[in-house]
């Protein structure tokens, strides 16, 4: 006696078990960052909304990120301005000041470790520039030009560390974002700031057609919104958004409190000179950001004080 056969669609598609809700890997960030940046203040924030969603940190070299960018290696990036606008979005986070380096058997060596340099102190000096460099695109470089005792001008030094060790040597001077000073710290060399110099401005980069969820709440910690005003999954559930209407006044109260408080705090920049130099972080093109301040969060109430 024949057995019933079951009825089975032929076209229905084999589900792999790997690939359901339960058990897929969770998503992730990769944000790459240049050399002299330190993106661990906003990893920290990332871990402490997102712990199930990792972050990825990678060192980029300043000339590599487009490239990374484009390529899908990285989804964003801590990166030199200014990028191509028509490609990548860019919201600028500070501008870092520069400085002058050199060994410290030279001249400049006796000046108080908080005494500045002008440009017209470098006129006579050999200026060295790094293959990578970052300060003098499209600006003059003060100073004299290395060049053999011949006087033919000698080819720049492929990378800022070559650059570090030349002037240690005792045969020029560079000048570097402070950041790369510091980074590339020896015994034999100081620095010190340069007070006309130019700035090396850094911002947080990413493809304009991969805005994702993710990059978003990258966004929001980089501004310096509060979990709850973040847009994306850091910020509060429905049914904490239900729990926080139904709670009673000084609860409410003390909430209008934290948003205040919250609102005067961070700032995507660094301000002054020192540290990783100067603040920038000025309004005006794509998702610029206002300088001193982190964005408030939404209020359906007039606050009295000082408007912004």
């Amino acid at each position: 006696m024949s057995q019933p056969v079951p009825d089975v669609d032929p076209s229905a598609p084999d589900v792999d078990p790997a690939d359901t809700p339960e058990t897929a890997a969770p998503s992730r960030l990769r944000l790459a960052y240049v050399p002299g940046a330190t993106p661990g203040k906003w990893a920290s924030v990332w871990q402490e909304r997102l712990p199930d969603v990792p972050l990825d940190l990678v060192q980029v070299e300043a000339t590599a990120v487009p490239e990374a960018l484009e390529a899908g290696e990285v989804d964003a990036a801590i990166g030199r301005l200014p990028v191509d606008k028509d490609v990548f979005s860019a919201i600028p986070l500070y501008e870092e000041a520069s400085v002058v380096c050199f060994s410290r058997d030279h001249l400049l060596a006796a000046l108080d470790e908080d005494e500045a340099v002008s440009t017209a102190d470098l006129a006579q000096e050999t200026v060295w520039v790094p293959g990578d460099d970052v300060l003098f695109v499209g600006r003059t470089v003060p100073g004299l030009v290395p060049a053999d005792p011949d006087g033919n001008p000698l080819d720049r030094v492929p990378a800022t560390a070559d650059v570090v060790a030349t002037v240690a040597a005792n045969v020029g001077v560079a000048v570097l974002p402070m950041s790369l000073a510091r980074l590339h710290r020896r015994k034999d060399v100081t620095y010190r700031p340069l007070s006309d110099g130019p700035t090396a401005p850094v911002g947080l980069v990413w493809p304009i057609e991969r805005t994702t969820d993710l990059v978003e709440e990258l966004i929001g910690i980089v501004r310096g919104r509060t979990v709850n005003s973040s847009r994306g999954r850091g910020g509060p559930s429905a049914r904490q958004a239900q729990d926080g209407a139904s709670a009673d006044a000084p609860t409410a109260k003390s909430a209008r409190s934290g948003v205040k408080n919250s609102a005067k705090g961070g700032s995507a920049g660094t301000k002054g000179r020192s540290g990783a130099g100067r603040s920038a972080a000025k309004s005006g093109g794509r998702g610029g950001v206002q300088r001193g301040k982190g964005a408030r969060p939404a209020s359906s109430k007039k606050k009295k004080g000082k408007g912004r």
